[in-house]
């Protein structure tokens, strides 16, 4: 009788086997795959900067004080929260050197027609002397502005709250319709360094003309002169 020969698998249990180990290789492959692909979208992971080292690299730094940061704020910061700080005193640098003109011009258009000649007094009391018909444009276009900023510069809250995006040019809203955005990068850094220290002196100065004016009801034109007046004897 000859030897039997080997006992190998019936060729169903081969397949069965075959498949199994394909599907188990799948199983693991495709994820890998997927976050390969997703990787490739999102594009190279960035590694934030400490908030410090990331404010250091940003305009608005000059003389006397260089990088002014008393309280020490951005050393628990992140590169993020600075994004946000430094967006932040742009909006507020821009709309009080809106703020500090409407003071000045304001107080001297007492006789315009468009308020019927109405208003009049310092600035902080003329709010209450406009008439009904102004505010809302000015409320519409002001929500109009805030919503075009948003979706220009904010992340979806729903995937990273309270955060701008992270190829967001801090301030760049694509506003310049004279052309005056220098190309050069040095140029950009000064006028950006420019506009941020004009914006912080317009912050403080709005804030001393309301003080002053809730103080001697006096506009701010009238004050300086009696001012003047008193301790020069003009």
């Amino acid at each position: 009788q000859t030897s039997s020969p080997l006992n190998y698998p019936p060729p169903t249990l081969l397949n069965k086997m075959f498949s199994s180990t394909m599907m188990r290789g799948a199983t693991i492959v495709k994820p890998c795959m997927e976050v390969r692909q997703t990787a490739a979208r999102q594009g190279p992971v960035r590694v934030q900067a400490s908030g410090l080292e990331y404010a250091k690299t940003l305009p608005g730094i000059s003389g006397p004080f260089g990088l002014f940061d008393p309280a020490g704020l951005l050393n628990d910061a992140d590169e993020s929260t600075v994004r946000r700080w430094r967006e932040a005193e742009l909006t507020h640098g821009r709309v009080t050197m809106l703020a500090a003109l409407g003071f000045v011009v304001g107080e001297q258009l007492e006789d315009f027609p468009l308020f019927g000649g109405n208003i009049s007094g310092p600035a902080i009391n003329q709010f209450q002397q406009v008439g009904p018909g102004f505010w809302e444009p000015l409320v519409l276009f002001i929500g109009v502005c805030e919503a075009y900023r948003v979706a220009v510069g904010w992340a979806n809250p729903v995937d990273n709250f309270n955060s701008l995006k992270s190829n967001y040019d801090l301030g760049n809203l694509g506003f310049d319709p004279l052309g005056l955005c220098p190309t050069d990068a040095d140029e950009l850094y000064e006028l950006k360094t420019k506009e941020l220290n004009n914006g912080r002196l317009a912050m403080i100065s709005v804030a001393g003309f309301v003080a002053q004016e809730f103080v001697n009801n006096t506009e701010i034109f009238q004050h300086l002169f009696k001012t003047l007046e008193a301790d020069v004897g003009l």
